[in-house]
């Protein structure tokens, strides 16, 4: 596949991330899906597996999508997750693709904070 095939795949993989279609997303995915999340020292093995963990999420999520680039098989998405009354997250995803589909995903969250005033004289807030 080309980028901009692999690309389209990954516009339709988040439009159904941020409709909240669990179906939809995991068609994505191959049935051998490895997601990572490293912040937590977790790994889900299985499209069934990470399936039913979105399913059974105990909160509602909400996704704005940033940016995604990328090159052949390894694609990155930033975007910011909204937990229900949370303050916003910024997350990393980053693809690696098998074909035409998901084949390993790692995500990782950090809450935004404020820079420190020392720095100040040498950065652009792009807030």
């Amino acid at each position: 596949m080309n980028n901009e095939e692999i690309h389209a795949i990954l516009d339709r993989y988040w439009e159904a991330t941020v409709a909240l279609d669990l179906e939809k997303v995991h068609e994505f995915y191959h049935d051998d899906i490895v997601v990572e999340f490293p912040q937590s020292g977790e790994r889900i093995r299985g499209k069934h597996n990470i399936y039913e963990l979105r399913k059974h999420y105990p909160t509602k999520t909400s996704y704005k999508i940033l940016r995604t680039r990328g090159e052949a098989n390894f694609w990155v998405t930033e975007l910011i997750v909204t937990y229900e009354d949370e303050r916003p997250v910024n997350g990393v995803a980053i693809m690696e693709f098998r074909n035409d589909k998901v084949a390993h995903e790692t995500l990782y969250f950090a809450y935004p904070f404020e820079p420190p005033e020392w720095r100040s004289q040498w950065v652009e807030r792009i807030r």
